[in-house]
């Protein structure tokens, strides 16, 4: 994976999932797990599979490389038990998106990542775990999803250090290469009001195997306020998947409106990320579709 990592210097992650099928009337997502169970029925089969190949399709028309996520980000042992779902939901889901690459005869370009999320509210970095309790309680779904088979692991929207280094650990002792994605407020720092620069050194030097690097995910491309950031988060930053909108966290959180700036603002400080930083990953959250990774490889490419 990392040679994978160091081959190119623009790639993609996929855009938002999860919000795009909170606005189908046809989709029921589930109370404990969100979307994962998706995979079990037709009609949610085919709603996820839309999603992801229309990701996949512009990878491929504009030859670059993308990496997809399990949609196992609240597949934890607690919400699956609580979800009377089946156990082995987060090898499934990685047989999943198997299915979708083998369809489409990618095998070079196109990573499958493995992803958990924190065990409470993504944000509220209160609520989070110390290390200790993380890499207890994220071991059994990082273990299946090594077994699923995946190319890497991805935590994502992580709002504090400390569950962090938990998951980081939990994560190393597979052997598996892993991300650690945080979600940061406006301000440019973590949730828990560490720095990024703090946030990464805390985890290199204490996890007992440091990641391929990190991620930033779930908040506007201008919150990572790329100026004031020191050269040492950008020599450990690999991508950003941002949210469409410029708003705060409290006023996205469990909106049933769309809230997007335009793609094409969006889209400059995304690019502006990859040419002037060297954040090679690009990617949406909340708010984003196909639209908006079009735009990037269209502009790239331009």
């Amino acid at each position: 994976m990392q040679d994978f990592l160091d081959r190119y210097d623009f790639m993609l992650s996929e855009a938002a999932v999860v919000e795009r099928l909170k606005r189908r009337d046809d989709i029921a997502l589930d109370d404990h797990i969100v979307h994962a169970h998706l995979i079990y029925d037709l009609p949610g089969r085919t709603a996820l599979s839309k999603i992801y190949n229309d990701y996949i399709r512009i990878a491929q028309q504009a030859d670059t490389p993308l990496l997809l996520f399990t949609p196992t980000w609240r597949t934890n042992q607690d919400r699956v038990e609580r979800s009377g779902i089946s156990s082995t939901i987060n090898r499934d889901a990685v047989d999943f998106l198997y299915s979708l690459k083998q369809q489409e005869n990618d095998t070079a370009t196109l990573k499958i990542g493995g992803t958990i999320g924190c065990r409470n509210d993504c944000y509220r970095p209160e609520e989070a775990l110390s290390a200790t309790e993380a890499a207890r309680f994220h071991s059994w779904q990082i273990r299946q999803l090594v077994t699923g088979g995946v190319d890497f692991l991805i935590a994502v929207t992580i709002p504090s250090v400390e569950e962090a280094l938990g998951i980081a650990n939990a994560m190393a002792v597979t052997d598996k290469p892993y991300i650690i994605s945080f979600v940061i407020g406006r301000d440019g720092k973590v949730l828990d009001g560490n720095s990024l620069v703090n946030a990464f050194d805390t985890i290199d030097t204490l996890a007992i195997t440091p990641p391929l690097g990190y991620f930033v995910n779930c908040s506007y491309p201008a919150f990572l306020n790329p100026v004031t950031q020191p050269v040492a988060v950008f020599q450990r930053l690999l991508g950003m998947q941002a949210n469409a909108s410029s708003l705060d966290h409290s006023e996205l959180d469990d909106s049933m409106e769309l809230k997007s700036e335009p793609v094409e603002a969006w889209g400059e400080l995304m690019l502006q990320l990859n040419h002037d930083y060297g954040v090679k990953v690009l990617g949406g959250c909340c708010g984003t579709g196909s639209e908006h990774l079009e735009y990037l490889v269209n502009r790239n490419i331009a």
